[in-house]
């Protein structure tokens, strides 16, 4: 009841200003709401209805079943009902502040138990503690020392391609990376993405997130399981059971394969949030819904936008998309090929891989990998004249790898 009353008053402006970035909600169906207050709010500061939420809510996710419209129409008619003491409300979300504050101080003395700060850190921290404002007003800036640079963006490690060429052209995947592979129907984006993504699992330490929307979720995670093991499909099945386990142990649950049809953006916000994830991928990423615009190409604009955020706040990530009619048959794609986009698409991108195909005769299984874009940092082992690489590698669609020619 208390998580209702808390989004009944976080339609003020006011309250959902100086409070929100205390208040967590758990219960799955209030938790679509509560992001669409945050949604209302960042469009405009302003106090919100519960009509205007309702309004808001139906538009986000227009295919709910009937039980699920029945179960959130009673919610909105027990917000409507609500009225308790604004008075009390704040209390409790101060209290929650309160809280919050005191488990930041927490953390900063665990890490001066264990060496990492100083004891004045503490100090400072508690000097500029104001419970008038929202805690998270911190300001981080950017290091200028070019050794701690050097460290972290090049010297240390991202997440490592299995292919070879991969590493020595684009180099590793590290936070704030965003880019996307794009291909004609069947020439083989779900087998690269198994083949690279299960290699990239195994450097994880948190969870890798696969938001699927296009094939089967089950065909997709069979393909994963080939791709982990390097097994074809009899070797897979000759032992279901321990096969399964050994995937299940191996990844120790890290693979998180969210399958669903009709996707919005703020359930993508929402899994990122809940499982802090180390890699996310995207396929189909032009089909996730929660973006309007005049235009379908800044419409598609704004969603490779708010993929390049997520990059930066939670984990790199890996988007898959169409190449258009006129890549069918073409080796070397660029990113004139990209289907549905003028420059929209690329200009958030950070990295685009092309993977062409031919379609004569005896090359079925050669792929040809062109990077049209690449402005990520690389590893020490990056080949400066290999950047945008053009690479012919090998499909292997019996065990769900590419592998370097």
């Amino acid at each position: 009841m208390i998580e209702t009353i808390i989004l009944k008053y976080i339609l003020n402006n006011i309250l959902y200003t100086k409070y929100i970035n205390n208040i967590i909600i758990t219960n799955k169906e209030l938790v679509k709401l509560f992001y669409c207050i945050k949604s209302l709010h960042e469009t405009e500061a302003k106090d919100y209805s519960v009509d205007d939420l309702e309004l808001k809510f139906f538009g986000d996710y227009p295919y709910l079943k009937d039980v699920e419209k029945e179960v959130y129409q009673a919610i909105f008619e027990k917000l409507r009902k609500i009225d308790t003491d604004p008075a009390r409300v704040e209390d409790y979300l101060e209290k929650l502040r309160e809280a919050s504050s005191a488990q930041q101080i927490a953390q900063l003395a665990l890490e001066v138990t264990e060496g990492r700060k100083g004891f004045q850190d503490i100090l400072d921290h508690v000097s500029k503690v104001d419970l008038n404002k929202p805690i998270a007003e911190e300001f981080e800036f950017v290091s200028t020392r070019l050794s701690e640079i050097y460290q972290n963006q090049v010297k240390t490690m991202g997440l490592r391609w299995r292919m070879k060429c991969l590493n020595q052209s684009l180099g590793s995947l590290r936070k704030g990376d965003f880019g996307f592979v794009f291909a004609r129907p069947e020439t083989g984006k779900t087998t690269f993405l198994a083949s690279e993504v299960m290699y990239m699992l195994e450097q994880s330490e948190q969870p890798v997130l696969w938001i699927n929307n296009e094939e089967q979720g089950g065909k997709v995670m069979l393909r994963c399981m080939q791709a982990f093991f390097g097994f074809s499909t009899p070797q897979l099945i000759s032992d279901i059971e321990g096969n399964g386990k050994r995937f299940y142990k191996y990844t120790d649950g890290k693979f998180k394969l969210f399958d669903q049809a009709i996707i919005h953006k703020n359930e993508i916000e929402r899994l990122c949030e809940s499982i802090k994830p180390s890699l996310i991928i995207m396929d189909q990423i032009d089909k996730i819904r929660g973006f309007e615009q005049d235009r379908n190409d800044l419409m598609l604009g704004s969603l490779y936008q708010w993929a390049r955020e997520l990059a930066k706040e939670y984990a790199p990530v890996i988007a898959v998309c169409q190449a258009d009619g006129q890549g069918e048959g073409v080796r070397w794609l660029d990113m004139g090929h990209v289907a549905n986009a003028k420059t929209s698409k690329q200009a958030e991108a950070d990295w685009i891989l092309g993977i062409g195909k031919s379609n004569d005769e005896g090359m079925e299984y050669i792929r040809y990998l062109n990077i049209s874009k690449n402005k990520l940092v690389g590893d020490e082992d990056t080949l400066p004249d290999r950047r945008h690489g053009r690479m012919e590698v090998l499909i292997r669609p019996d065990i769900a790898r590419y592998e370097d020619i």
